[in-house]
């Protein structure tokens, strides 16, 4: 039983490329919390699950405030319901990972998921098969096939505990393995991770190196990064069409622009109209697609006629939070962002803990200059929290062990 906490947490990332099949361990973990809330409600006075519960509630209250007018009350309602499925999740996982080294443990785990998730993406681009199948069309689809095109953000997500791994062992090691990830990430061609693996760099570089080291390292990799790029312009056809149409951004016209941000020009404009529309607690959350075509402009290519929806998200974290929730959505995000920060300044302090890898995934997602999946999904917002939940977890342990002995 010792292991169990570690062996799904592992889980329910591992399973992420199979669809839904990754609720069932966090089901698992939820009803597990539930039993340590009824059998053990004095694990619950601790200032980790007082963690636990400051972080949920700036995820969930949002939500709740925002359904109470919401413009598509059923949709909004039942994601209320549902995801009150997370606290226990979280609680479970907090609690028991912070005991002993199972959070390091942890994080050593989804390193070897990285490791086996981008050396498939490579041999799919060296073959045209892995474990997803056969590749895209356009871009490598690795583990998660050609029908769910999430590999690059998903890789760069968990790649802070490759990384850190690898730093522990030797520095070499964590040049090879940020080379495979910034491989299979540039050939995957979803550019949002290429911003999101430069925040992972940048970060872990500062963290581990300090101000002025870590400035000269950055330097080196984006020197090698662009002979990396370079190559790869030269020869994936599917990398070049991304890079072209990146550099229409420099166009003066509109449509350079919306060329340029894959057509999202129409998705954000809508996020702003809702917000300014429903400034203080938004249209609802995930009720975005539902009201989309009240909201566009004539011609909008998102909007569905025949069904009346429109995009399913505002695809920005920031425009998601305004249009869904509101300000007071936001803020309370703010909130909860502010606690993780504050606490993550600290992770030179324990290196040793893997807090600067539970941290830095954490900001990478969360990075809001950035083209995001919907916090609200349960896909990429279940990967939120199961990772945050890591976090206090990694931070509660060796906060723990830090404590002077009694004696």
């Amino acid at each position: 039983m010792n292991a169990l906490p570690v062996w799904l947490l592992w889980a329910a990332v591992a399973v992420l490329p199979f669809g839904r099949i990754a609720e069932l361990p966090m089901a698992l973990a939820a009803l597990l919390g539930l039993m340590i809330c009824l059998r053990t409600p004095g694990r619950l006075r601790s200032r980790p699950a007082a963690m636990t519960l400051l972080l949920f509630l700036g995820y969930w209250l949002p939500e709740l405030l925002s359904a109470v007018d919401s413009l598509s009350a059923q949709r909004s309602w039942l994601e209320v319901a549902v995801d009150l499925r997370y606290l226990p999740m979280l609680l479970y996982f907090t609690l028991e990972l912070s005991q002993g080294q199972r959070a390091e443990r942890c994080a050593q785990g989804l390193g070897w998921i990285v490791l086996l998730w981008g050396g498939d993406a490579l041999l799919q681009a060296s073959t045209g098969l892995s474990l997803g199948g056969q590749s895209s069309q356009d871009r490598l689809s690795g583990i998660f096939g050609a029908e769910d095109l999430k590999l690059g953000p998903m890789l760069v997500a968990l790649c802070p505990f490759l990384l850190v791994s690898a730093w522990r062992r030797h520095p070499g090691w964590a040049l090879a393995a940020l080379t495979l990830v910034g491989t299979a990430v540039l050939l995957a061609g979803t550019r949002s991770a290429w911003i999101m693996l430069a925040v992972v760099v940048g970060s872990l570089c500062y963290v581990e190196l300090g101000a002025r080291r870590s400035a000269q390292a950055l330097l080196g990799m984006l020197a090698a990064g662009l002979l990396l790029g370079t190559l790869a312009y030269q020869t994936s056809t599917s990398f070049a069409s991304r890079i072209d149409r990146s550099l229409a951004v420099l166009s003066a016209d509109r449509e350079g622009l919306d060329h340029a941000l894959a057509f999202r020009l129409p998705i954000w404009e809508n996020a702003a109209r809702m917000a300014v529309a429903h400034p203080i607690n938004g249209v609802g959350v995930r009720a975005y697609r539902d009201v989309y075509a009240d909201f566009a402009s004539p011609g909008d290519p998102w909007v569905d006629f025949a069904a009346g929806k429109g995009a399913a998200h505002a695809h920005n974290i920031v425009l998601e939070l305004l249009s869904e929730t509101g300000l007071l959505g936001l803020l309370l995000w703010l909130v909860a962002i502010g606690l993780l920060l504050r606490q993550s300044r600290q992770c030179a302090l324990a290196r040793s803990s893997y807090r600067s890898a539970w941290a830095t995934a954490l900001i990478a997602m969360l990075f809001p200059l950035n083209t995001h999946y919907a916090v609200y999904a349960s896909e990429w917002g279940g990967l939120l929290l199961v990772l945050a939940a890591g976090w206090l977890a990694s931070w509660a342990g060796q906060s723990r062990r830090q404590l002077p002995n009694p004696s």
